[in-house]
């Protein structure tokens, strides 16, 4: 039997793009959050600071969009994130009923580190790939992504 398991694979299901980006998917999922455990992180708290880095302060609700976390995650992450100073939550002064949410000087190092982190990561997972390889593979997921996110 080889390492992977390959050979136990049925063919028409190791020819079949869903499958393999399925069982792609699920590795580097166990890879990101690996390497964001060995840190001290998790997945959510770099999609929050990133949005945050990216565009600004915004509100819970906005964060939770962008970066595609269900809302109650989003409450107890902040909390995380509030809770080792690299977030601050404060009302909205336009509507104080919400709160937004703005990264801190720490927030950006912290970013900065698990940016570091992801890179390896993907370094990691990508390593059979060359350089171009891995923009094409970007390029092809990103248009398969938008495709599918702008259908009803």
């Amino acid at each position: 039997m080889d390492p992977i398991g390959e050979s136990e694979t049925p063919t028409r299901l190791r020819t079949t793009p869903s499958w393999l980006l399925t069982q792609t998917a699920a590795h580097a999922g166990r890879l990101v959050s690996e390497g964001f455990g060995g840190i001290g992180a998790r997945g959510y708290h770099y999609r929050i600071l990133a949005a945050l880095d990216e565009f600004g302060p915004a509100s819970q609700a906005d964060l939770g969009r962008r970066g595609g976390i269900d809302r109650s995650d989003v409450v107890a992450t902040i909390n995380e994130l509030a809770a080792s100073d690299l977030v601050v939550r404060a009302p909205d002064p336009a509507d104080r009923r919400r709160n937004v949410i703005t990264i801190t000087p720490a927030g950006q190092r912290e970013l900065h580190r698990m940016g570091e982190t992801l890179a390896a990561v993907q370094d990691t997972l990508l390593a059979p790939l060359t350089a171009t390889e891995r923009g094409q593979l970007t390029r092809l997921l990103g248009k398969l992504l938008s495709h599918h996110r702008q259908r009803p």
